[in-house]
């Protein structure tokens, strides 16, 4: 006979459903829950450094990430070709680039007679400051949404503050200098559209720095003359292997990245 106790009293659990519980809890996500938890982190990544601030973006932003991203992959793509035109073509060199180097390699080629010591400087004049006023724009149409893209770091941002509150005065000046090796000049140019100057300005003071830099540039290669076209006719010799090694690192930097991501994201 069963008593009543003993008809309501709890059967011992075999722990099934505790280890189902705990199997579900500890589940690893399937493949495609990783890619969309990659695809939101990615897109939350994007929100958060795209210039133009919360919304969709206008015609105008559009336009404007393009040149800018633009410029920089036409800066890279030119990375291979720079040892061929330095010993070669110099001056066209300096107007697809810039190039220092090429302004130097130019005006020792005119102290030989090869090419017009004006022209050397009108083209590296031309090739630093074809492409600033995109940035100096960017620092206009998105603020501070430009100065965070390019000062991504807490320490970057601070100091890119510090100026912007600065005498403008501070901002032509570094707009001059900007051209000096280790100054990030597209922050500088962002900072001056965001603080306000206006285009005629900044166009007249970026070409006065680059006319400086070139100035001392072409000096030094003037006065090197025919030992700066030895060494450049050197590097011309060795193109091609200083072209296949540029590019070699730079495929081997893409595909370490590439690893990192894929450990990362495993």
């Amino acid at each position: 006979m069963t008593t009543p106790m003993e008809q309501h009293e709890p059967k011992p659990s075999d722990g099934t459903e505790r280890t189902g519980q705990a199997a579900d809890a500890e589940r690893l996500p399937t493949p495609e829950e990783k890619k969309a938890q990659q695809r939101e982190e990615a897109a939350e990544a994007l929100r958060k450094i795209k210039p133009w601030g919360p919304g969709a973006a206008s015609r105008t932003d559009k336009a404007l990430m393009w040149a800018i991203v633009g410029v920089t992959v036409f800066g890279m793509a030119m990375w291979p070709a720079r040892p061929f035109l330095l010993g070669s073509h110099p001056v066209v060199l300096e107007f697809l680039t810039g190039s220092k180097a090429a302004v130097g390699a130019g005006a020792a080629f005119a102290r030989v007679g090869e090419v017009s010591l004006a022209l050397v400087v009108f083209a590296g004049v031309v090739g630093m400051i074809k492409f600033d006023w995109l940035f100096w724009w960017a620092g206009r149409q998105w603020g501070r949404g430009i100065v965070n893209l390019f000062a991504q770091t807490e320490r970057s941002q601070r100091f890119a503050e510090r100026i912007r509150t600065m005498n403008p005065w501070w901002i032509r000046l570094a707009v001059v200098f900007a051209f000096v090796p280790g100054v990030p000049a597209g922050l500088v140019y962002a900072l001056a559209g965001w603080t306000g100057m206006r285009l005629t300005s900044f166009l007249l003071l970026n070409a006065i720095g680059s006319l400086i830099i070139t100035g001392i540039v072409a000096g030094l290669g003037y006065a090197l003359g025919q030992y700066a076209v030895d060494a450049v006719m050197a590097v011309d010799q060795y193109a091609i292997w200083i072209s296949v090694g540029i590019a070699l690192v730079v495929a081997f930097i893409a595909q370490r990245e590439a690893n990192a991501k894929q450990r990362r994201a495993s």
